[in-house]
């Protein structure tokens, strides 16, 4: 089968798909001596020697490491005279005699799940025809944007004295905060009317008012009252069902809220996707989410369509419910897919928190809100206006003219001013005001939830976890000062020019502390805040010394790790058993791997004495040169844009309909040109070469020049998720992207390294990663999608992967460096494996299960 990518077809290995009928743990003819000597036969191929001794241990011994098994797998499984191996089996198992015993011995398991579906190709005049409906609405809504805007100033501008500036920038922010916050609910009952479970296509007409929806929805300011009683009301007005006492931290709204229906005293902590649809091989799939009352869902979770949890139940940390999944009530589930545990998630007392409560702390938010962020806002780009050059200045032929240089100069000197007034004041507010704030809160006091400890915590969090100053400091010695000044305990620090990436998230900062040579990948999120649905409380969270901790992690109070340890990419904190030290934890549910390998040892040299020091200060002189780039990149885009507004005002002045028209055409050519501007960026860093394989020391200058490429700012992407305008950027930033790829919100972060084929679907919240850093080793490769393969909501692909065409990966799965997926396979799990059958939902079984699970736990009043 052949996948295209860039319009170039890919030769695919001609790779059978999984027999539905053969066993994953089967017994081969020659179990026992003969399938150890094929196995060693296999593993010495790919170490590349003579033989393998059966004792010997695949990492101390053979120098293996976690890419070059993944390899063995891939080969073993090809094989049909061998049982099928996973990297858990082999971690468990680290030479051929054990592994072998493991595999010959376990009982008869559940079948693989049957092949997928290939997907059926959209048609391309479908596809573009949907991109240039999607382009008229995101044309009207910048039109509509731009009248208003345009009309609210002129009445403002009528205003005579402080006070009436101030109240009638109070009266139209909060007509205009009102108008984009009930235009999506409107927009849902007049063009869906209430969801049901169905399923549809991309790209047709029924996609098309699913997607109007979706953007208009992620484009509300409601987003910003997650955790507040307010954002629940929002969901209920959109249609979702309810319960008293229910607390929602996620930003990630809903899409199809009609299919969810959350009890009463439920918590769904930060980070956790409930979007009741899922798009597969092409295709939207809606679906009911169902959760009884007091139910608890951790953070960094998936819930997927049909999914239910009863009451008083629970769901761990990066954990996830895949189809069709149950947890019956009053049990606990943890890891991806979920399975049982003992672990409680919630470990504070309850508090009293009354409805009186909840809905004077949402009228108290919304006020201030109303009469205080909203006019600053509104009356400080009046103010903004009043100070730049006036209609009647910007007609004088010294100013207006576009060719002068009183023009630009009019333009350098307030967007020069602006981008420094905002860094000045920016860094000494995340500095000064949380710690003012910090003083009400007390470690390890339990308080009851919206009142003014919960304000000030979540202004807290808020404010300090800004992503500019860490976009600016990360991947640099220089982080470690800047959190220090947010208030990490970082005393003991090691410094190695790579502390932190440029993607740390925590509840408080003051009540973090990391261990003497730690080093933290990007997306780690500390989790020093618990809750419940009536409470939370605030405790110190320390991450052992000579650590190093992956990308995408959730590191909770209470986790069990020490000193010396390696946390894997999306790893799952362990909360009970023994303290881990000196070993590596990969998956959910997490289990020990070894701590290092031979490979990532190899640069040890690089990191002490002279050498050290010499290539420390080198790598810190060069990232100094990178911040400054970036501040430079970063002022250049807005002087650009305010060179837009200016024209747009020495054009047509400030009042009318073609005002109007062209303040919502200056928005959407401000799009394109943040878009041209950061993609000509990127080129030009890269010198439109394609990025090559490596294996370096981070204290190569190549690994700088890597942390540098990531520094270009790529979130205006966003609001091109599910539009065929994201794959021209793709495309356009060294992606080799095939034809009438669906893009629900897919992160590339090496995008030169990145190969997908025709009709791909893309889940939201997904990534493609194509690098790994281990303590002090950098390391990348290709990854290639085949034609038609589909990741899930929040899956991870790593680097040097390879999925056949057709195949899918489940929601929040991890797929391993080096895994070779097979066609029309489907993967899934932390680390992925090949489904069994009994995880593949049958068709018709969700929609019974969730009406099941509803009327047993009585999910609303």
């Amino acid at each position: 089968m052949g996948g295209q990518v860039g319009g170039k077809p890919i030769e695919l290995a001609p790779v059978p798909p999984p027999d539905p009928i053969k066993d994953t743990t089967r017994h081969p003819t020659g179990a026992g001596g003969g399938t150890e000597q094929i196995l060693a036969e296999v593993l010495a191929g790919v170490v590349k020697r003579k033989e393998v001794p059966l004792d010997s241990h695949f990492f101390d011994d053979l120098g293996a490491n976690s890419l070059v098994m993944a390899h063995f797998c891939a080969r073993v499984r090809k094989r049909d005279d061998l049982p099928s191996v996973s990297m858990k089996d082999v971690y468990g198992n680290p030479t051929i005699r054990s592994l072998t015993a493991a595999l010959t011995g376990a009982p008869a398991g559940t079948p693989v799940a049957p092949p997928a579906e290939a997907p059926v190709p959209a048609g391309t005049s479908r596809y573009v025809l949907c991109g240039g409906a999607q382009l008229l609405v995101f044309l009207a809504y910048c039109f509509l944007t731009g009248l208003v805007t345009v009309q609210g100033y002129q009445w403002i501008n009528a205003g005579s004295g402080a006070i009436d500036v101030y109240l009638r920038s109070v009266v139209f922010g909060g007509a205009a905060f009102a108008g984009m916050c009930v235009l999506p609910v409107v927009a849902k009952w007049v063009l869906v009317g209430r969801w049901q479970r169905t399923e549809f296509p991309v790209w047709g007409l029924a996609y098309l008012r699913f997607w109007t929806v979706r953007a208009l929805l992620n484009a509300s300011p409601m987003r910003l009252f997650t955790g507040n009683p307010l954002y629940v009301f929002y969901l209920r007005a959109l249609g979702a069902r309810i319960g008293k006492g229910v607390t929602i931290l996620s930003p990630a709204l809903p899409v199809c809220t009609d299919l969810l229906t959350v009890g009463a005293g439920t918590i769904i902590r930060k980070d956790s996707h409930f979007l009741c649809y899922r798009v597969v091989a092409g295709r939207v799939q809606t679906g009911p989410v169902t959760l009884g009352r007091n139910v608890h869902v951790g953070e960094k979770t998936v819930l997927d369509i049909g999914t239910s949890m009863g009451d008083g139940s629970q769901l761990g940390h990066t954990s996830a419910l895949f189809e069709g999944q149950t947890v019956p009530a009053g049990q606990r589930r943890h890891g991806s897919p979920a399975q049982p545990t003992d672990v409680d998630h919630v470990r504070i007392p309850e508090a009293h928190c009354s409805t009186v409560r909840r809905a004077a702390y949402g009228l108290a938010s919304l006020l201030q809100l109303l009469l205080v962020y909203v006019p600053l806002a509104v009356g400080g780009g009046y103010l903004l206006l009043d100070v730049a050059p006036r209609p009647d200045a910007l007609f004088d032929p010294d100013v207006a003219d576009m060719s002068s240089v009183g023009f630009y100069a009019e333009a350098v000197g307030l967007s020069l001013a602006l981008f420094t007034a905002v860094i000045v004041v920016g860094a000494g507010t995340v500095s000064l005001v949380p710690r003012l704030l910090n003083l009400a809160i007390r470690p390890d006091r339990v308080y009851p939830l919206y009142g003014p400890h919960y304000g000030a915590q979540r202004a807290v969090t808020r404010m300090t976890n800004l992503k500019f100053f860490q976009w600016l400091c990360g991947d640099s010695s220089y982080i470690v000062h800047y959190l220090r000044a947010i208030g990490y305990d970082l005393s003991h620090v090691e410094q190695t020019g790579s502390n932190f990436g440029t993607e740390v998230r925590h509840e408080n900062p003051y009540l973090v502390s990391v261990g003497r040579g730690t080093m933290v990948a990007d997306g780690l999120s500390v989790l020093n805040a618990d809750y419940s649905a009536t409470s939370f409380r605030v405790s110190r969270v320390s991450i052992g010394a000579h650590s190093f901790l992956g990308n995408y992690i959730a590191y909770p109070v209470g986790g069990r790790t020490g000193e010396n340890v390696l946390l894997a990419t999306k790893v799952m904190v362990p909360l009970d058993g023994e303290l881990r030290e000196n070993v590596g934890l990969l998956g959910s549910p997490s289990f020990e791997i070894p701590r290092s390998v031979e490979r990532d040892s190899s640069f040890d040299h690089l990191r002490e004495g002279d050498e050290f020091r010499r290539r420390l200060g080198a790598k810190n002189r060069y990232n100094l040169r990178t911040m400054g780039l970036f501040l430079f990149v970063r002022w250049l885009h807005s002087f650009l844009l305010t060179v837009l507004g200016f024209a747009a005002f020495a054009v047509y002045g400030t009042h009318g309909i073609a005002a109007g028209a062209l303040a919502g055409a200056s928005l959407a050519v401000g799009l394109v040109l943040t878009a041209g501007y950061y993609v000509l960026v990127e080129r030009l860093i890269t010198r439109f070469r394609r990025l090559e394989p490596r294996l370096v020391s981070i204290y190569d200058p190549h690994f700088w020049w890597q942390e540098r490429l990531w520094k270009v700012p790529v979130g205006f992407l966003v609001v091109f998720n599910g539009t065929p305008f994201k794959n021209l950027l793709w495309r356009l930033l060294g992606v080799r992207i095939g034809r009438r790829v669906f893009d629900d919100g897919v992160s590339i972060t090496e995008r030169t390294l990145t190969a997908i084929g025709d009709d791909c679907t893309l889940g939201a919240h997904s990534k493609i990663q194509a690098h790994s850093q281990e303590d002090g080793t950098f390391k990348s490769d290709h990854i290639v999608l085949g034609r038609g393969v589909t990741l899930g909501t929040g899956a991870l692909v790593h680097y040097g992967v390879s999925m056949g065409d057709g195949s899918q990966l489940a929601p929040d799965s991890f797929l391993m460096k080096g895994e070779d997926v097979p066609c029309l396979a489907r993967w899934g799990g932390n680390p992925a494996v090949a489904l069994r059958s009994d995880q593949i939902a049958p068709a018709g079984q969700t929609d019974q299960t969730a009406h099941t699970a509803q009327i047993s736990t009585g999910a609303v009043r």
